[in-house]
């Protein structure tokens, strides 16, 4: 996993390859990995957002959704 896709924090990965190849990668990890592993993944895409968000399991970031734009819920630390 971490050959086509960097992770800058554990069990987030972001697409650094084309985008048929990491569709590819992508629905191999669907098939193989199981539901409890927490991965989340991004991969770039050519139109509007402009990248797409993909889990397997439950994350440790919550996702949602917002008129069509996909994010991750950060939640902010008060000092």
């Amino acid at each position: 996993m971490k050959l086509w896709f960097s992770e800058p924090r554990p069990n987030i990965f972001v697409s650094g390859i084309k985008d048929s190849v990491a569709k590819t990668v992508i629905d191999y990890l669907y098939k193989h990995c199981p539901p409890e592993s927490g991965i989340v993944m991004f991969r770039s895409l050519p139109g509007p957002p402009g990248y797409e968000i993909r889990t397997i399991g439950p994350t440790r970031k919550a996702l949602t959704e917002i008129s069509g734009l996909q994010l991750v819920i950060e939640t902010l630390k008060t000092p």
